[in-house]
């Protein structure tokens, strides 16, 4: 892959140094500049992060000028209702968000799971959140609550505490007052900017 070669001179980094920040042997390495092997998914995705480009433009996708504004974000998991919040902290790959994120704050992906916010978000897609402690009325956003589980739904605030409300009428909303927000605690990690659906 001379694109790899040409991004990872481009770095500064030998071939030993990027081996070792990705979790790879020099060999393994080695022979992915040379074609002989194609690292997998996550590999590649941790390779393009650290060499600032996107997994596209390793593969010949796109052009360098065309990934200058893109950043690589984690997606970490899962994130139904009842989910330890440690199971959303593990990174599973790096994903490209689109050049109107650039300038957003911290950024990162979830895959939904489960029904609870159907039709508007189904099993396997991925939200791409925003960090954020605040929400406005009708946004979806990833919420914590008991300060371990963690949740997607839609937030409605009100004087007297906040609404966690499922897309799927199969599914009651959730109401908490502003005793139960502030003692439980219920807190807002972040707030959905986009949705990817996988075909």
């Amino acid at each position: 892959m001379e694109r790899l070669k040409n991004a990872r001179k481009a770095k500064g980094f030998t071939q030993e140094k990027l081996a070792s920040l990705v979790s790879v042997s020099r060999q393994a390495y080695s022979s992915y500049e040379t074609g002989t092997r194609d690292p997998d998914t996550r590999t590649l995705s941790q390779i393009a992060i650290n060499l600032d480009v996107s997994v596209d433009y390793l593969l010949g996708k796109v052009t360098q000028s065309q990934t200058e504004s893109n950043r690589m974000i984690p997606l970490l998991g899962s994130v139904p209702a009842g989910v330890p919040i440690e199971a959303i902290e593990d990174v599973e790959e790096y994903i490209d968000i689109y050049p109107r994120f650039v300038k957003h704050g911290e950024l990162f992906a979830l895959r939904v799971q489960g029904d609870s916010m159907e039709p508007d978000l189904r099993n396997g897609d991925i939200v791409i959140v925003e960090k954020q402690e605040f929400v406005e009325n009708g946004d979806v956003a990833v919420v914590r609550v008991n300060g371990e589980d963690v949740t997607l739904k839609r937030v409605k605030l009100t004087n007297k505490g906040l609404m966690l409300i499922p897309s799927n009428p199969a599914y009651d909303p959730v109401f908490f007052d502003s005793d139960q927000v502030a003692t439980l605690p219920v807190t807002i990690i972040g707030k959905v900017i986009e949705i990817r659906r996988r075909l």
